[in-house]
């Protein structure tokens, strides 16, 4: 077993099956020693989207809630990078996160949402989880999501 997956089973973390593209684009793209993965939702593991992560962040989603999203957004960025490389140990960087956030237009408080899905590459990669990110807030996402974010991997 891989040290990522370890840290992983410590966590109680499952890694779900990859979402599939739901339009014309793929889940991952390499180039050179880059992964870059498109944009993942917060599905659960049974690949739906729970009823408390539709909506908006200030209006009937919490930012604890928001916050939970994005982790499991994360976890799917997860599952599809172990899909693109096979292995997790073969990650040295997380480069970038790009997080979207459907919110209000009054809703101010993106960062602290997307800490859920930047704290858990941290947990999970250590030192190579630290990471240069964008957080926006979207007027509306795919399915109603209230979050979703993309990623950018360095592996070896």
């Amino acid at each position: 077993m891989s040290a990522v997956d370890k840290k992983l089973q410590e966590l109680d973390i499952t890694l779900p099956t990859p979402a599939a593209p739901v339009a014309n684009y793929v889940p991952f793209v390499r180039t050179g020693n880059l992964i870059v993965i498109s944009g993942q939702l917060c599905l659960g593991l049974d690949g739906k989207l729970a009823d408390a992560h539709k909506g908006k962040l200030g209006a009937e989603i919490s930012p604890e809630v928001g916050q939970e999203a994005a982790r499991l957004c994360a976890i799917n960025l997860l599952a599809q990078l172990k899909a693109a490389v096979g292995d997790l140990d073969k990650v040295t960087r997380c480069v970038r996160l790009g997080g979207f956030i459907n919110a209000v237009p009054t809703f101010a408080a993106l960062a602290p949402v997307m800490n859920g899905a930047s704290d858990l590459m941290v947990e999970v990669l250590g030192d190579a989880g630290r990471h240069a990110r964008s957080t926006i807030g979207v007027a509306e996402l795919p399915l109603d999501a209230c979050v979703e974010v993309e990623g950018m991997f360095e592996i070896k």
